[in-house]
């Protein structure tokens, strides 16, 4: 259930804040379904949502085929489709949309619609988390610090912690300072070493 609640929770966020940025080089028809898909989900009118988005995503937007992804996994507006969920999560990633980076890698370590590879959702996770996703850098700090699906490793999870820290996720700071008491001093300083040549990086 957590990962379904992460999964959904950037969808409102998007739609209302990153139309204007990122249409700008896309045809107008295109930019007109997709607006009218956000009309229509505000609305809560999620078949016509679908339909709009359904045509602009055929057209090649990012935001488009990012909430298309979602209609799809949650089940509104069309029948619940796993799969097709992942298809257009991965074809909005692709093109560099930080949530829908994050929302692919939930359905990879989960196996939700697609075979799970938890080395290929590691890799997105990682990408969202640079490109600034406070929940991607704390799922990565979570499982470097439990060693889930990674070899464990309290450094890495200290630099991941710190990026989710930065981006104002919540229980970033708890975790931060749990992982940061299994640390000695040495692995303190190497980890605030890690974490300065990441953000140096970006």
């Amino acid at each position: 259930m957590n990962h379904v609640r992460k999964l959904c929770r950037p969808v409102r966020h998007i739609l209302l804040t990153v139309f204007v940025l990122s249409g700008t080089f896309l045809p107008i028809p295109v930019l007109a379904d997709y607006e009218q898909g956000v009309n229509a989900a505000f609305n809560g009118d999620y078949e016509t949502a679908f339909r709009e988005f359904s045509a602009a995503a055929e057209g090649g937007l990012d935001l488009a085929q990012y909430n298309l992804g979602i209609l799809y996994y949650m089940g509104q507006g069309v029948d619940r489709n796993p799969e097709l969920a992942y298809h257009w999560t991965l074809a909005a990633a692709v093109q560099g949309h930080t949530a829908a980076q994050f929302n692919l890698a939930t359905l990879l370590i989960t196996g939700d619609g697609v075979e799970k590879q938890a080395d290929q959702a590691i890799e997105w996770y990682s990408r969202a988390a640079r490109a600034g996703h406070p929940y991607a850098a704390l799922e990565l700090a979570g499982f470097y610090d439990r060693g889930d699906e990674v070899e464990r490793d309290r450094v890495t999870a200290h630099a991941w912690a710190s990026f989710a820290v930065e981006n104002e996720a919540e229980e970033a700071a708890e975790l931060l300072a749990s992982i940061e008491r299994k640390l000695d001093e040495q692995e303190l300083a190497k980890a605030r070493r890690l974490f300065a040549r990441w953000k140096i990086s970006r």
